[in-house]
């Protein structure tokens, strides 16, 4: 064979979290280069601690991820109640486990749908493969749902929860709370028995790999939130030496630190827990990972996929048999007195283990801050898997198989490189596509104006409480203060804000005949034009958040990438159903405060709907 080069730069990795690249050289059947790298600039989050009150530390660090937010709540408040040398009762250990449950079902569902499965299957995005794999898409989003919703029993919000406290917790969920959520997670079980099985019948590659195993073992308990640090070379440490056998070191090529284990690359997440704690399984959740006909301990990264999907079963049954005998304590959280010292923290989170250090002073405020997230870990150990599983499928593939496999090797991993606020970006024209015959637009308008005042309209804000974001979330409040009263328009009128739902936005399109969604936009146009996008125009965009589908995460999943789920999933919902989206375009101003003049031209706009 003739000796050739192959130069593969993938600048932007397809469905992953955050922004990052692949360089690849090949010269005569060797690589030369293989850099993954991260260009996102340092987010100083450690350095923001700095200065703050310990009470402020849980809140701060859970907007570090969107995705898994509750590992570093806890991560920290383990840190801090080892420094003042808190005892905890038995109800907050069982509530925070159920908890970190809700994390893991949302984070994996979201991961094994709509990042990796595409690539088992062909497609991709999740919207492709939607069409031919409805089912399990609708299962997949159930389950992402169902997490998010024990996150917010617990944390009060799905998206950085405010919940959770040095101590305990905040406030505690109700008895009915939780007897309404446990009856959805003994519906759940058949649902995750099915996606075990379902995960292990895709095509995976076979890709034996030698690698080291790291998770955190505790004596009782499948690891989640305590533990000692171990390892399937040996290591097994308190949490307070992990500084002693783990190092940093700075990559040229990444703004991210590379994480070594006595000088070697160690693997982190769900196939590493399980390789290490399947002793620690229940047996319900170990007889159906033995029928799946995947072994464990594997040392198959492409397993990785079921892995994720064997938590997800665990998860739906511990958090059932934590919530089963639920009963309101006293208080949900245990009295603190600050104190200076130096605590550490470390936790599970889906994509493996998440450290901290605090260094308090007397005050209980924050001197020095470590924060070692598991992505950063695992980088080290992705670049070599590449480099193996590349050399395993033959170098003398063409490019678009090498540059394929690269990325599914990357998506493996469920990298999250960093975290992100998107606003919706449009590209508006208008044009109609309705080729429905005029006739017909007459009597769907006649039949709505008849119907005005009866039918069932629920308004949505979209965004955040805070910042630039917040603008749906302000008209909704004024619309609720409005129409609290109205006794004739209450029965039909329902006003709720969603705190960037991504795809559990689809659970919320259902049983109502009209749906507005509002948020604020971005490149849509003037700034303080009110804009009013059907249903067909926001589906048509291409450019929203500069959406393409090869690229979507879970993070980068916005209205116009929903509402396309929506009309694959849920095509009925088109004809008889009015979706629209009210928002407005900010100008540089008005993002820094929204004004009051903005919030009522929406409500003005929004009340001629009903």
């Amino acid at each position: 064979m003739s000796s050739r080069t192959i130069d593969i730069h993938v600048p932007v990795l397809a469905r992953v979290e955050g922004e990052g690249a692949l360089d690849l050289k090949i010269s005569d059947q060797h690589i030369d280069e293989l850099h993954l790298r991260i260009y996102e600039p340092p987010r100083f989050f450690e350095k923001f601690l700095e200065a703050r009150n310990y009470y402020d530390i849980p809140d701060t660090v859970a907007r570090i991820c969107g995705i898994c937010p509750v590992a570093y709540q806890m991560s920290a408040v383990h840190a801090i109640e080892s420094i003042f040398e808190v005892k905890t009762t038995a109800w907050t250990h069982d509530l925070r486990r159920v908890m970190y449950c809700g994390e893991w079902l949302q984070s994996h569902s979201l991961h094994i749908h709509m990042l990796a499965a595409p690539d088992y299957l062909g497609f991709n995005s999740i919207i492709e493969m939607s069409a031919e794999h409805p089912e399990e898409v609708r299962r997949g989003l159930k389950l992402q749902a169902l997490g998010n919703n024990l996150i917010s029993l617990c944390g009060g919000r799905s998206v950085h929860p405010v919940g959770v406290c040095t101590g305990g917790f905040h406030k505690a969920p109700t008895e009915e709370s939780v007897r309404q959520i446990l009856a959805r997670l003994h519906d759940a079980v058949k649902d995750a028995e099915d996606l075990v099985k379902w995960t292990a019948s895709l095509n995976l590659p076979e890709d034996e790999q030698d690698f080291t195993s790291v998770s955190m073992r505790h004596a009782d308990e499948y690891p989640m939130n305590s533990g000692r640090i171990v390892s399937d070379k040996g290591l097994d440490i308190g949490i307070d030496e992990y500084e002693n056998h783990f190092a940093e070191q700075h990559i040229p090529h990444s703004t991210a630190l590379h994480s070594l284990l006595e000088g070697q690359p160690y693997l982190l997440g769900p196939l590493a827990r399980i390789n290490l704690n399947r002793d620690k399984l229940p047996q319900a959740v170990t007889s159906v990972m033995d029928a799946s006909g995947i072994g464990f301990p594997s040392r198959n990264m492409f397993h990785s996929i079921v892995a994720r999907a064997v938590e997800i079963h665990y998860a739906i049954l511990e958090a059932i048999r934590l919530l089963e005998n639920y009963t309101l304590p006293e208080k949900p959280h245990t009295d603190v007195i600050p104190g200076a010292g130096t605590g550490f923290g470390c936790s599970e989170a889906p994509r493996g283990l998440l450290w901290h250090r605090y260094e308090l002073d007397d005050m209980g405020q924050v001197k020095t801050a470590r924060i070692v997230p598991p992505t950063s870990q695992n980088q080290a150990r992705i670049e070599q898997d590449l480099r193996l599983s590349l050399e395993h499928l033959g170098l003398d593939k063409d490019e678009d198989t090498l540059r394929l496999h690269a990325e599914k090797v990357i998506r493996n991993y469920d990298p999250c490189i960093s975290c992100a606020t998107h606003f919706l970006k449009m590209k508006l024209e208008r044009q109609s596509n309705n080729t429905k015959s005029p006739a017909h637009n007459n009597r769907t308008q006649n039949n709505r104006a008849q119907n005005k005042g009866k039918e069932k309209i629920r308004v949505i804000g979209i965004g955040s409480p805070y910042g630039e974001d917040q603008l749906g979330w302000k008209v909704i409040e004024k619309l609720q203060k409005k129409y609290s009263e109205d006794r004739q328009q209450r029965n039909h009128l329902f006003f709720q804000s969603l705190d960037r739902p991504g795809p559990a936005l689809l659970e919320y399109l259902k049983d109502a005949d009209k749906i507005i969604l509002v948020d604020a936009l971005k490149n849509s146009g003037q700034a303080g034009q009110v804009q009013r996008l059907s249903f067909d125009d926001i589906e048509s965009f291409d450019d929203i958040e500069q959406f393409n589908p090869t690229t979507l995460s879970s993070h980068g999943i916005g209205i116009a990438e929903t509402l396309k789920l929506a009309r694959v999933l849920e095509p009925h919902q088109g004809p008889h159903q009015q979706i629209i989206l009210i928002g407005m375009e900010l100008d540089q101003n008005s993002r820094r405060a929204i004004e009051e003049k903005y919030v009522d031209m929406l409500v003005k706009q929004i009340k001629m709907e009903f």
